[in-house]
C-alpha cells in the first residue's frame, strides 16, 4: 500500500509541479477527511464480521439535521452538533438491533438503511441544501480553520484514528471484536456478549457518521441531504478492503485503512488536476475494490460465492 501511494504521488508530482505542494497536500487531506472517518468505522464493523453500506446516508442525514437545528435554535452551533450526534446514535442503534435481533443480513439491513436515511434526509429538507452556517465562527473554524498550520478537519480525523486504533489494539474491547469476526462461535463459548458488541459497533458508526455529517455541513456551508454524501459508502468500503480488512471478518486495522484513504485521495486529486473526466475516477475506484477482494481471496484460498469448485 505504501509503495502504491508513493508511486501515485511520484507520477502526478512529475506531471504537475504543484501537485506535491504543501497547499495541494492540505487540499487532499481535507478532501479525504470525511471518507477517512467513515472508512475507520467501516474497518471496525468489518473486523467483527459485519458491514454498513448506509454510512454515507447517515452522514447526509446528520448534515441536514445539524444545519436545521442550528437554524431553528437561533444559530447555536452546539445544539446543531448535539442534534446530529443524537440522530447518529439513533440510526446506528436501529441498524444494530435490526441486524442482531431481527437476524437480518448486514448487507440487506444497511442497504435498506441507505435508502431509508437518504429518503428521510430528502423529506425533511425538501431535497434542498438546508441552513447557512458560513457566518458562524465555530462552523467556519471546523470547516476551514487551522491549528499549527494543519486544517482542523485533519486533526479531527487524526484524533478519531488514534482513539480507534488504541481501542482495537490495546483493549479487551478490541480483542473481543477481532475474536467475534474471526470465529463468532468460539467467541460466544468464551463468554463474549456478541449481541451487545455488535449493537455498540453500529452505534459507534452512527456517532462517527454524525461527526462526518457535521464536518460536511461546516465544509460546504449548509446541510447536504444527498450531494455531499453520495458515494461515500463505496469509498469507505474500498478503503477498508484495500487497507487489509478481510471482508469475512477478524482481520484489519486503522493504519492500513488510512493509507488506502490517502491513496484514493491522491489518485482522485491527481486525476482532477490533470483534467481527467470524473467518471474515470469512479472506474478506478471500482477497479481497486475488485483488485483488493481478488487479492484477499487468493491469499486465503477462498472462492467467490457462486463459483464452481
Amino acid at each position: 500500500m505504501i509503495g502504491a501511494l508513493v508511486l501515485v504521488l511520484a507520477l502526478f508530482g512529475t506531471l504537475n509541479e504543484n501537485y506535491l505542494s504543501w497547499t495541494n497536500i492540505q487540499v487532499i487531506g481535507e478532501a479525504v477527511t470525511i471518507t477517512g472517518l467513515l472508512a475507520i468505522v467501516q474497518t471496525v464493523v468489518i473486523i467483527c464480521g459485519g458491514l454498513d453500506i448506509s454510512v454515507g446516508s447517515q452522514a447526509g442525514l446528520a448534515s441536514v439535521v445539524s444545519a436545521m437545528a442550528f437554524t431553528s435554535s437561533g444559530a447555536n452551533p452546539y445544539l446543531g452538533i448535539a442534534a446530529a450526534v443524537g440522530i447518529g446514535v439513533l440510526v446506528g442503534i436501529v441498524n444494530g438491533v435490526v441486524i442482531v435481533y431481527g437476524r437480518v443480513n448486514p448487507t440487506i439491513a444497511t442497504l435498506a438503511g441507505l435508502a431509508a436515511y437518504k429518503g428521510v434526509a430528502q423529506l425533511v429538507s425538501g431535497g434542498r441544501a438546508q441552513g447557512y452556517v458560513l457566518n458562524d465562527p465555530f462552523f467556519v473554524f471546523l470547516g476551514r480553520g487551522k491549528i499549527a498550520g494543519i486544517p482542523v478537519m485533519i486533526w479531527i480525523l487524526a484524533l478519531v484514528a488514534v482513539a480507534v486504533h488504541v481501542m482495537l489494539k490495546y483493549t479487551d474491547v478490541g480483542r473481543n471484536l477481532y475474536a467475534i469476526g474471526g470465529n463468532d462461535t468460539a467467541a460466544r463459548l468464551a463468554g463474549i456478549n456478541i449481541n451487545k458488541y455488535l449493537v455498540a459497533v453500529y452505534a459507534l458508526i452512527g456517532v462517527v457518521a454524525a461527526v462526518a455529517g457535521v464536518l460536511l455541513t461546516a465544509r460546504t456551508g449548509s446541510g447536504q441531504p444527498v450531494s455531499g454524501s453520495e458515494g461515500l459508502e463505496l469509498k469507505a468500503i474500498t478503503a477498508a478492503a484495500l487497507g487489509g480488512c478481510a471482508l469475512k471478518g477478524g482481520k484489519g486495522g486503522v493504519g492500513g485503512t488510512l493509507l488506502a484513504v490517502a491513496l484514493l485521495g491522491a489518485l482522485e486529486n491527481g486525476l482532477t488536476v490533470e483534467g481527467i473526466n470524473t467518471f474515470w475516477q469512479n472506474v478506478a475506484q471500482g477497479a481497486l475494490l475488485v483488485a483488493a477482494v481478488v487479492i484477499q481471496q487468493r491469499r486465503s484460498g477462498e472462492r467467490a460465492v457462486g463459483l464452481p469448485h
